[in-house]
């Protein structure tokens, strides 16, 4: 029996999917530049024709996932939690908690690893991004509390950023590796 039309077009938003969400994991472990079609293809199990029913080139596909790969949602959480009545510390805590327990996902991991990837093309990137940004206003507030070590804010929000990247990379690359806990997040900044 011939699919329906709605049956196809769930198979092409499947493939759709899958291709995103494959190639999304392939461009955090490899990079743009050394990533092929080919390549890509065979890791998702499809021809390589099948992506280009999809996307023109490369340049496109890598352009959605790196509109997939922005953090709004984060940022938006950070500065909400960066206005709230509360110490640094509690801050800081919940931060870390929210994102030890996110780092648990892969896609979530793959978010990081792309995101910093793109900061790291950006020169000062890094620095210029609203999740360093905001963090470093908390460390500011924790330093002048006297909860939070002393030095450079946007260097402690680095570090503190850094330390996450590091460890969704683990996630992707990784089988067997000690898993990060807020605590130990936490104390990076801590007095």
């Amino acid at each position: 029996m011939p699919k329906t039309e709605e049956q196809c077009k769930q198979m092409r938003d499947e493939m759709r999917s899958r291709i995103l969400k494959m190639s999304s994991l392939y461009f955090a472990k490899n990079g743009f530049g050394d990533t092929k079609i080919s390549d890509l293809a065979k890791h998702i199990g499809i021809g390589q024709g099948t992506i280009y029913l999809y996307f023109r080139s490369k340049e496109e596909l890598f352009e959605e996932i790196r509109s997939n790969a922005d953090n709004r949602d984060e940022v938006k959480r950070i500065r909400t939690l960066s206005k709230l009545p509360i110490s640094a510390k509690t801050k800081i805590e919940k931060i870390s908690e929210e994102v030890v327990k996110r780092l648990q996902e892969e896609d979530y991991a793959v978010k990081i690893t792309l995101y910093t990837q793109l900061l790291l093309e950006q020169e000062n990137g890094l620095y210029r991004s609203d999740m360093y940004q905001v963090l470093a206003e908390i460390i500011k507030k924790g330093q002048k509390e006297g909860c939070v070590v002393k030095g450079d804010p946007l260097f402690l929000a680095d570090l503190y950023w850094g330390t996450v990247y590091l460890y969704a990379l683990k996630k992707l690359y990784i089988r067997d590796y000690m898993e990060l806990d807020a605590a130990t997040l936490c104390r990076l900044l801590e007095v």
